[in-house]
C-alpha cells in the first residue's frame, strides 16, 4: 500500500502502529537530517478527549487537522517544546499521530550539534520535544505536506514492518487530564528493543 492511502485510513491507531519503521527526513537551509520513526501515539478525534481537535474544535491552532492526510501539525507545549504530528485519516476527519522518538540516519552531525551533544547517545532523539530539535522543527513547519518529496519536511516509506511481538502498545504519556478512560487507551506504540523510546514500560 502506498503510504498516501496508508496515512488516509480510517484507524489512526493502527497508522500510529505502522508508522513506527517510517523514515522522517528533514532538509532545511541546506542540511539534511532524518531517523527512523521508533515510538508514536495516536489521537482520534473527535470523541478523543486527549485531543486539540476534541468535539470538532476549530482554531486558527487546529486547521491542519481538517487538512489532507499527510500534514505536519506543529505545536508548542507547555510553552517550551515544539512538538511534530501527521495528521491521517478522511481530510476533515481530525485524527493525528504524534512522533515521539526517531532512531538517527542522515545528518548525525547536525543532529548532534543542535543538542549540543559531541557522541552519539539514545537520549540524543528520543523524546517528542527533542525530535523537533534534533530535525530543526518549529512552528514554522506547521501544516506542510509530508507526502511531498520536496518539503521541508517529508516521510518516506522504508518498507520496514513488524510483528506484533515487536511492537510494545501502552498508554500515552502526559494526558491524565483527558479523564480515566481515554487516558487509558493503549495508543502509544514503540519498537521493542529500541533504544530510542521515551519510556519503556507495557501496558497491564
Amino acid at each position: 500500500m502506498e503510504l498516501s492511502d496508508f496515512l488516509r485510513g480510517e484507524d489512526p491507531v493502527q497508522i500510529a502502529r505502522g508508522l513506527i519503521g517510517t523514515e522522517l527526513i528533514s532538509r532545511m537551509d541546506g542540511i539534511e537530517t532524518g531517523g527512523l520513526i521508533t515510538e508514536t501515539e495516536a489521537y482520534w478525534a473527535p470523541e478523543d478527549r486527549a485531543s486539540h481537535a476534541y468535539g470538532y474544535r476549530k482554531t486558527p491552532r487546529t486547521e491542519p487537522f481538517y487538512a489532507p492526510a499527510g500534514t505536519s501539525y506543529v505545536y508548542l507545549c507547555y510553552g517550551i517544546h515544539e512538538l511534530f504530528n501527521v495528521i491521517t485519516g478522511p481530510e476533515g476527519t481530525p485524527h493525528a499521530v504524534l512522533i515521539r522518538a526517531i532512531e538517527p540516519t542522515r545528518g548525525l552531525e547536525h543532529m548532534l550539534r543542535r543538542r549540543h551533544m559531541e557522541t552519539l547517545k539514545p537520549q540524543l532523539s528520543r523524546g517528542p520535544g527533542v525530535v523537533s530539535k534534533v530535525l530543526g522543527i518549529t512552528r514554522r513547519h506547521n501544516a506542510l505536506d509530508l507526502l511531498d518529496p520536496l518539503s521541508a519536511l517529508h516521510l518516506r516509506a522504508t518498507g520496514k514492518t513488524f510483528g506484533d511481538d515487536q511492537i510494545v502498545a501502552t498508554p500515552r504519556i502526559g494526558i491524565d487530564g483527558a479523564g480515566a478512560e481515554w487516558a487509558a487507551k493503549p495508543w502509544r506504540f514503540y519498537r521493542k528493543g529500541s533504544r530510542y523510546v521515551s519510556r519503556l514500560n507495557a501496558f497491564k
